[in-house]
């Protein structure tokens, strides 16, 4: 009986290990703590976030929904190291981008799609996106603490890329991303 016990045991241990490593590598649940990606993730959404991707240089492309730690500007003003944001990556490196007319503009031309909820009330300078590092902002614009105010992401700071939407039941199913586009960083 009492080896019997001790492979139930030993089993149970190794599925517990194998669980807790894909969540720390491999895939990780998050929540939605605010509107600013608006309408496409609601307040208190539950995603999936897969970490791969951005660890083995597959890299991310604009329209990738991304998890990240905040930037260190963020981390200056307070924000714990520890937690995580979510924004649309717009622009990846050597994109040369703008806000103007309540647009997103990427290397000359109006970004399209632009998965803007509405036209923004905000302007952004033209900027080249350096090496290594990506533009994100909220679907929400005008409600998202996000590369308009504090400047590019590096790319170290990627947790990973929302994939699946697990709750709502009503809203069950993998998240939309937008048809390749130009460039990606790796």
């Amino acid at each position: 009986m009492l080896p019997s016990l001790l492979r139930q045991l030993a089993r149970l241990l190794l599925w517990v290990l194998v669980a807790l490593l894909l969540r720390w590598a491999v895939v990780e649940p998050r929540w939605i703590p605010s509107g600013s990606m608006l309408p496409t993730l609601e307040l208190r959404d539950r995603v999936l976030v897969e970490k791969l991707s951005p660890r083995f240089g597959a890299g991310v492309r604009p329209g990738s929904i991304v998890v990240f730690h905040p930037p260190e500007p963020l981390r200056e003003a307070g924000y714990d190291p520890r937690s995580a944001l979510i924004k649309r990556v717009v622009a990846v490196a050597g994109d040369r981008v703008e806000v103007k007319e309540g647009r997103l503009w990427r290397n000359g031309r109006p970004a399209e799609p632009d998965w803007a909820r509405e036209p923004m009330a905000y302007e952004l300078e033209p900027l080249v996106v350096p090496s290594g590092d990506v533009l994100v902002l909220g679907d929400n614009r005008n409600a998202s603490l996000d590369s308009h105010l504090w400047g590019p992401l590096p790319k170290e700071e990627l947790i990973g890329t929302a994939v699946w939407r697990y709750w709502p039941l009503s809203r069950f199913g993998p998240i939309r991303f937008s048809p390749a586009d130009s460039g990606e960083i790796g």
